[in-house]
Formats: structure tokens, C-alpha cells, sequence
């Protein structure tokens, strides 16, 4: 089995299966012998990388992973298995913990421009921000090649929907870095999300370099998916 450089994930929330996937397509732009061309489907690669804990920074375990671009133009087929060190039931808690904190919120989220310009998120947007890196994954991972690669450069501005019912739900307007290009790609958002339940996520890119516009919808991984896919809380 081939291997690749390890690379690094820290884990968000709610979306551990879509982000740990988003994680491993970012290697594949390294340059490296380590993949394998398979006649009328695509290059596959084999990639291996460590995650940690979005507030300590302490490892949380190890992946393994296949990704398979084919040749016909649709999303790239991962296959993933992870290693975690905290347990299934922590990680709910985990999710719940955070929801609480945002339902509990006297008034409306707002925001704009996290981080900031010096690189810093207020303790008060660390949830929605969270929210925005595991939302915004269903878009990197659509619009993920083997020659482009994307992450979330910034949160231009979010705004909380107050609902009748359990769920959360935000408008985000989300800034994404473009590798290599470097270009900054601007996309909407609309994400809502209960613990347990798929996070939902709608989105439409402005896409002027291109000639149009991209949009789509996706519903992506839950707080409560297998252990071993869990790569994302906060």
C-alpha cells in the first residue's frame, strides 16, 4: 500500500465525515509519485495524516485514506478510516454542549470579518465559526479537484435565524482561499443543524473568473457519525 507525507486536520463540528474527507484531498496537491492510475477511471491516491483538537490542540487520533479523482468531471471518491482517542458518547457531548451555548444566546448571533485581520476569532463567534469551517466543507469538497484545493479563509459576515422549532440555522457569507491559484472565492451559505440530525448546508458561489455562477446543496455528515469518521469538534 502506498503512503503519503502526513499532513495535519484539526477537528471542528458538527461535520466529522465531510471534513476528514475535505481533509484528504488537500495532499493530493503535493507533488508525489504516491498515487495510482487506474485506465478508464481516474488517479488514486493513498494518504495518511494526524488531527487534533480544535481547542487544545492535543491529538485526537490518525487517518488513513484512499481519494480517486476520475476522469469524468464529478466530485472526487473518498474512502476513509480513522483512529480517534476520544470515544463516540464524549463526542455527542461534545455537540450538545455546543448547541446549548448557542441556543442559550440572549439575542440573535451577528457577525462579521472572523477572524479578524490580526487572525483572531472573539470566544463568543468561536461556535459559529466552528459551524462555518464544517459547513463549508460540503463546498470545498464539490468544488475540490485534483488540481485545486480550498479552505476557508474567513467568515465575511453570519446572521442567526431564530426557529419555531430545535434546530439552528445561520446565513453565512464565506470567504474561500483557492489552491494554488490563490484566487479568494465568495460563497453564501444557509446551514442548519440539530445534534444527531445531518447538517444541512445550501450554498451558492460567485464564480466571475469562471463566467458564471455555482450553486448546490448538500447534506453532510452528522454529529453523531461512526467513530470512525469523527474528525470535528469543537
Amino acid at each position: 500500500m502506498l503512503h503519503s507525507k502526513p499532513g495535519s486536520f484539526r477537528r471542528y463540528l458538527p461535520s466529522s465525515e465531510l471534513l476528514a474527507a475535505h481533509e484528504a484531498l488537500i495532499p493530493c496537491l503535493a507533488p508525489s509519485p504516491l498515487f495510482q492510475s487506474i485506465p478508464e477511471s481516474g488517479h488514486k491516491y493513498y494518504l495518511q495524516f494526524s488531527t487534533e483538537d480544535y481547542r487544545t490542540g492535543e491529538d485526537a487520533g490518525n487517518c488513513l485514506a484512499t481519494v480517486l479523482y476520475p476522469k469524468k468531471k464529478s466530485p472526487p471518491v473518498v474512502s476513509i478510516k480513522c483512529s480517534h482517542t476520544k470515544d463516540q458518547q464524549e463526542i455527542q457531548e461534545e455537540d450538545n454542549r455546543l448547541y446549548q451555548r448557542i441556543r442559550h444566546q440572549s439575542k440573535p448571533i451577528t457577525g462579521s470579518n472572523i477572524p479578524d485581520s490580526y487572525g483572531i476569532i472573539e470566544p463568543a463567534l468561536e461556535p459559529v465559526w466552528a459551524l462555518a469551517v464544517a459547513g463549508s466543507s460540503s463546498i470545498m469538497w464539490e468544488k475540490s479537484t485534483e488540481t485545486l484545493a480550498y479552505s476557508l479563509a474567513q467568515v465575511k459576515s453570519v446572521r442567526q435565524w431564530i426557529r419555531k422549532d430545535d434546530f439552528i440555522e445561520f446565513d453565512y457569507t464565506v470567504l474561500l482561499h483557492e489552491i494554488p491559484t490563490q484566487e479568494i472565492i465568495s460563497c453564501h451559505m444557509r446551514l442548519t443543524w440539530l445534534p444527531g440530525r445531518p447538517l444541512k448546508v445550501k450554498h451558492f458561489c460567485a464564480a466571475e473568473s469562471r463566467g458564471g455562477d455555482e450553486g448546490s446543496g448538500a447534506e453532510s455528515g452528522s454529529a453523531a457519525a461512526p467513530a470512525a469518521e469523527k474528525g470535528a469538534n469543537l
